[in-house]
């Protein structure tokens, strides 16, 4: 849990969803199918989640992922014991506001913000986002979508409103409204975001392939104590076959 009596400088934000199939990768179900969506956004979350916290250990910084969908229940269930904030409700830009808001509102100074869908992501990104709210107001990472798979500040700003979200248009648009304001940025790395099966054959082509899933059933009443505990054990037999696989 995030300790609000002596929080970090530095905030690493991950902004994710509970996947859910048919809510999850929607522009990616055509080509996987409903649940091969959600898989590839728990698998893609995973990888992102784990690089950044492999980057706190290093760092640091504080983790906090921001998430829709499910519940605090089901996100520790699935990530283990991280921190967790809920997104406000909201477009894409009132949310991302609210998470840096209430980011320096705890006393963070510095607090950068990231996607879960960027395969191509590296600890060594991180470290110069942070590095780079050192001397500049802004960092952002661009995508080749024309948008942005990373964006950093070191101050409550106004970024985010009249943005045309899920259009080529929002990183210039987000640099307009930075260069309106005097803000010095800095730019990062062109990666990509995964969003569509364009993206997803060129960067993950691995992973296009439709896997087999199986639904087990298990009879149960009044085992509230118990059933966690069985399920549990399936997926501790199910990833020791995957590993002997």
């Amino acid at each position: 849990m995030i300790n609000h009596q002596n929080p970090p400088i530095e905030r690493l934000i991950v902004f994710g969803r509970y996947p859910v199939p048919g809510r999850t990768k929607t522009r990616l179900i055509p080509a996987l199918g409903p649940a091969g969506a959600a898989d590839l956004q728990r698998r893609l979350t995973e990888k992102i989640v784990a690089t950044a916290e492999a980057f706190a250990l290093r760092r640091g910084v504080n983790v906090e992922v921001c998430f829709e969908g499910g519940s605090e229940q089901k996100m520790w269930r699935w990530l283990g014991p991280v921190s967790l904030s809920r997104q406000v409700p909201g477009d894409l830009g009132t949310r991302i506001y609210a998470a840096f808001l209430a980011a320096f509102q705890r006393g963070c100074r510095r607090a950068v913000l990231i996607g879960t869908d960027i395969p191509e992501l590296r600890a060594d990104h991180l470290r110069q986002a942070f590095d780079a709210l050192g001397e500049n107001d802004l960092v952002i990472g661009p995508s080749r979508d024309g948008g942005y798979w990373l964006i950093g500040l070191n101050r409550p700003v106004r970024l985010f409103h009249g943005i045309k979200w899920g259009t080529r248009a929002v990183l210039g648009q987000t640099l307009a409204l930075a260069n309106g304001q005097g803000l010095r940025v800095k730019e990062l790395d062109y990666l990509t975001d995964i969003d569509t099966e364009k993206e997803l054959r060129e960067w993950l082509p691995d992973w296009t392939e439709k896997r087999p899933y199986v639904s087990v059933i298990i009879p149960a009443l009044n085992e509230a104590l118990n059933i966690e505990k069985i399920i549990n054990s399936f997926f501790y037999i199910w990833s020791m076959q995957c590993i002997g696989d």
